[in-house]
């Protein structure tokens, strides 16, 4: 029998399997689970944007494209980013077609990391962020944030993490797992901060679409000074239904992107080609269906605020992405304890909160991309077992 510990990579063997996953392969044992869990739109894609594959397909579009993405989807994309804040990308130079968000990141970090470089990493934060700055040889370094300050990031924090090997700010707003924003004045902030001290920011907007509320999402590289300094992430997964389409993409200085396009071509080559025409046809006309989606998990994300208040869980409204994360301390229970023990008994799968960084402890990740009686189902069995389990 091999010795597998000398044989794998001491890197890989030291990260830890995501904290999602366990649940969910318990529950795809059982009946009757409702799913507050995985991040993941009930809707289907948009019908135009399934057609345009289609039509791809119909009309032999099955090759390779260039190693950066279809100009035209590259196009529309700086076309997407004028509009939405007044930024130039050149499409031929600033732009990275990937194979989701998740590549991006991943690219990025292998781009600008060298060993032993430090990422400053705000918690809660998505499952990713730590394992693939420790992949790329990076050392994360986690950044608690707190409910009393509705899971906001303050250069005063950064401030007390930073230290000679600090390269990177990576942030997440909308954030996953809380639903935190991130006003433009606490931005700006942020902004002079990474200034200050020479840092890279790595912005991931995955959940830009869906912001709540008056304010709308600030996109990071619009601030003054940010665009030289920001790796832009973005994608269609959330906004557009398209989780299994695998297509995102990263904006940035030329030399960034040359140097994640060069990882890119010998790994990925290039993203499908199918996915690149749904995604142009998703920019060109499914914006109206995106901010249909966007009405409709606001008002889950109403319900489910006030359902969870009034069980008893303390709740900072969620303004962006489509998560609400309760603090469950009250039950007396871990985080992982609490979500074992409300799969198990009342059929409910959530997150719990210590999967997405140490200060996580004590509250639960819960999903509302699903449809309206099932949260309600879910709601009336949470607040059964909280009942049992409050002293």
């Amino acid at each position: 029998m091999k010795d597998w510990n000398k044989i794998l990579s001491p890197t890989v063997q030291n990260v830890a399997p995501s904290g999602i996953r366990k649940f969910f392969d318990i529950a795809a044992e059982m009946d009757d689970v409702i799913s507050l869990g995985v991040g993941e739109p009930d809707f289907v894609t948009p019908w135009t944007i399934r057609e345009s594959c289609v039509y791809g397909l119909e009309q032999g579009y099955t090759a390779y494209t260039a190693n950066r993405g279809m100009p035209e989807l590259r196009e529309e994309i700086a076309k997407l980013k004028k509009t939405q804040a007044g930024i130039d990308y050149d499409p031929k130079t600033d732009i990275l077609v990937t194979v989701g968000v998740s590549e991006a990141l991943d690219l990025a970090m292998r781009a600008l990391l060298a060993p032993g470089d430090e990422v400053l990493i705000p918690e809660p934060c998505y499952v990713s962020y730590k394992a693939c700055t420790a992949l790329a040889g990076g050392v994360p370094v986690p950044v608690p944030t707190r409910i009393e300050n509705e899971f906001r990031i303050t250069p005063d924090d950064l401030e007390a993490h930073l230290s000679p090997k600090t390269k990177v700010l990576l942030i997440g707003y909308p954030n996953n797992p809380t639903g935190a924003v991130m006003s433009r004045k606490e931005l700006l902030a942020i902004a002079q901060f990474a200034e200050a001290h020479d840092l890279i920011v790595i912005s991931d907007e995955i959940y830009g679409d869906l912001t709540y509320g008056n304010e709308p999402h600030v996109v990071f590289s619009s601030l003054p000074g940010m665009k030289d300094r920001t790796i832009l992430l973005d994608g269609f997964s959330k906004s557009y239904a398209m989780t299994g389409w695998r297509i995102g993409y990263a904006l940035g200085a030329p030399e960034i992107i040359a140097a994640m396009t060069k990882i890119h071509q010998y790994t990925m080559l290039c993203a499908p080609v199918t996915a690149q025409i749904a995604a142009i046809e998703a920019l060109r006309r499914g914006e109206k269906y995106m901010k249909k989606m966007a009405a409709e998990y606001d008002r889950r994300r109403g319900f489910i605020y006030r359902g969870l208040t009034e069980i008893g869980l303390q709740c900072f409204e969620p303004k962006g992405a489509f998560y609400i994360f309760p603090d469950i301390r009250v039950t007396g229970l871990s985080s992982e304890q609490f979500a074992e023990d409300l799969l198990r008994t009342e059929h409910v799968a959530l997150v719990p909160g210590s999967a997405f960084g140490e200060c996580g402890e004590g509250y639960v990740r819960c999903s509302y991309a699903t449809a309206l009686d099932k949260i309600d189902e879910a709601l009336a069995r949470i607040g059964n077992f909280v009942k049992k389990h409050t002293k």
